[in-house]
């Protein structure tokens, strides 16, 4: 249980860092002006919130564990 909790923290850093580079890498493709760039801008939020609901609830998993 401490090997999980302890590994947690990284886990988040991890997740946040990966959202965060999504969400650039979005908006460069967001601001080119070619027209088959939407597939890829709509592939790239999915991804984004994917990894934002992933960050958050590792986020919860990490004060649940630490509150118990």
């Amino acid at each position: 249980m401490t090997g999980v909790l302890a590994m947690l923290p990284y886990l988040v850093g991890i997740a946040a860092l990966a959202t965060v580079v999504v969400l650039f890498a979005g908006l460069a493709v967001m601001g080119s002006e070619a027209a088959e760039n939407v597939k890829y801008s709509n592939l790239l939020m999915r991804w984004r919130v994917g990894l934002q609901g992933l960050t958050l609830a590792l986020i919860a998993l990490w004060f649940l564990l630490s509150a118990a």
